[in-house]
């Protein structure tokens, strides 16, 4: 440690000004002293990092092409668990649903509870309405008889509706499921 310090001090004397109020100040900025400050400092940054991150923040990696174009179908975002605190999900909100352990997906909300969802011909209508989804950039070729939304649940499915209907998960999900919504 007394090498590395030698060798640290040689470092900052390069870069020194020849001005004596800045003697040792760039060392001083570099390697904090520790003191019961520091510390107090420290824990305080440790327990805000975990309140935002244990209650409001969740990172997750998004993985899949579920809902592309909208989201890539590899890249990094947050879980915003505070967007349903004070509210409830609508209609057309971006979701991330927990449905088992430790994984997430990333769906819209396409359906409230009571509401009949089905396919046609590849074209999502609810309440037997044609919806218009500009969101949607691809072409599906999807047939679901319709179902009824049950009460405390929402319908959620992803953007990309190209994947076959048998390998895209989707449906009825409780309230209680979502765990948020995207950061951004």
């Amino acid at each position: 440690m007394g090498k590395l310090w030698a060798l640290w001090q040689k470092v900052c004397a390069l870069h020194r000004s020849d001005d004596a109020t800045a003697d040792g100040e760039i060392a001083n900025f570099f390697l904090p002293r520790f003191t019961v400050g520091f510390f107090i400092r420290m824990g305080i940054v440790a327990a805000v990092a975990l309140v935002v991150f244990g209650f409001f923040l969740k990172p997750s990696l998004i993985r899949g092409a579920s809902m592309e174009p909208t989201y890539r179908s590899t890249g990094f975002n947050f879980c915003w668990r505070g967007k349903y605190y004070f509210r409830e999900p609508k209609l057309g909100d971006v979701v991330i649903v927990r449905l088992t352990g430790r994984i997430y997906y990333l769906k819209r909300i396409v359906a409230l509870p009571g509401d009949t969802v089905e396919f046609r011909r590849g074209y999502l209508y609810v309440n037997g309405e044609k919806v218009h989804e500009p969101y949607v950039k691809f072409v599906c070729d999807w047939e679901l008889p319709p179902r009824k939304v049950e009460p405390g649940n929402y319908y959620v499915i992803g953007d990309n509706r190209s994947m076959p209907i048998d390998v895209h998960m989707f449906g009825q999900v409780p309230r209680h499921r979502i765990a948020g919504g995207p950061l951004w």
